[in-house]
């Protein structure tokens, strides 16, 4: 019996050996590398081909977005070509409409009035109820007509003008003064546009002729007016044109800066 036991002992030991070695060996084999293998090689070859598809699909978007900026900006620059071909038009026919008519000369010898004589007037020149209206046409040969109307009745006539700059205001009143012959009273403001009394004098004398020759007639006063407003927007649209020409141009040379930048760390990264 005991030489039964010593035996079951040495085979225990004998086995415990034999599975501490093949646990040893399966240990190196699984820690082994992949260095120098087909498997290594075929990782790297995959690993360059995403890196290349990854590439020319940046490169791809590049160009698609340059050649989208290019032809916005020949777009942009054929819409600003147009818009200056139709501001000189417009700046030709109003030159013909501004030669067509001339300003009076203001008689040098004009009549004087004191300060309590022009506050006086001022003051029934607000109050009075009738007036003539100015409208986009500006000051044309019917106004003058409608003015010597009005002297035939009263001395003082309210003229009132919707314009919004002052200087412009300013320019009507003297014009209206010159080619009156009258004296400008005063320029005030109203709650809608702005009061130009104008006094006939002492001496106002009417005229036969109560259209003048030299103004526009009303037919010319109001394509003169379109012709201006025409011109004015023409112009804010080509300045929008060339900030988006400026905005545009700008944008491309970023884009074929980063570009570069771009392909130069491609290939490094190639490299």
């Amino acid at each position: 019996e005991m030489e039964l036991k010593r035996c079951q002992l040495q085979e225990e030991a004998a086995r415990l050996k034999a599975i501490e070695t093949f646990y040893v060996a399966d240990e190196t084999s699984a820690n082994t590398g992949t260095a120098g293998t087909l498997s290594e090689f075929q990782d790297i070859q995959s690993e360059c081909g995403n890196l290349k598809e990854e590439n020319r699909e940046v490169e791809l978007q590049l160009e698609a977005e340059q050649e989208r900026l290019e032809k916005e900006l020949t777009n942009q620059e054929r819409k600003l070509f147009i818009l200056k071909s139709k501001i000189e038009r417009s700046a030709k026919d109003l030159s013909k409409l501004n030669s067509a008519w001339r300003l009076a000369e203001q008689d040098k010898d004009q009549e004087m009035i004191t300060e309590e004589e022009r506050e006086c007037f001022r003051k029934i020149g607000l109050k009075m109820n009738s007036s003539l209206v100015l409208g986009r046409r500006g000051v044309f040969d019917g106004v003058m007509e409608g003015l010597h109307q009005h002297w035939k009745h009263r001395e003082i006539v309210k003229v009132i003008t919707m314009q919004r700059v002052f200087s412009q205001v300013i320019y009507t009143a003297k014009m209206l003064e010159a080619e009156s012959g009258g004296i400008l009273v005063s320029v005030d403001k109203l709650k809608k546009g702005h009061a130009i009394i104008i006094y006939r004098g002492k001496n106002y004398r009417r005229p036969l002729n109560l259209v003048p020759q030299n103004l526009l007639t009303k037919r010319e006063a109001l394509s003169r007016s379109l012709e201006m407003q025409r011109i004015g927007s023409l112009k804010f649209f080509a300045y929008q044109r060339q900030l988006a020409i400026s905005d545009l141009k700008r944008r491309l040379a970023d884009l074929q800066k980063n570009g570069g930048v771009n392909q130069r760390d491609l290939r490094s990264s190639q490299a």
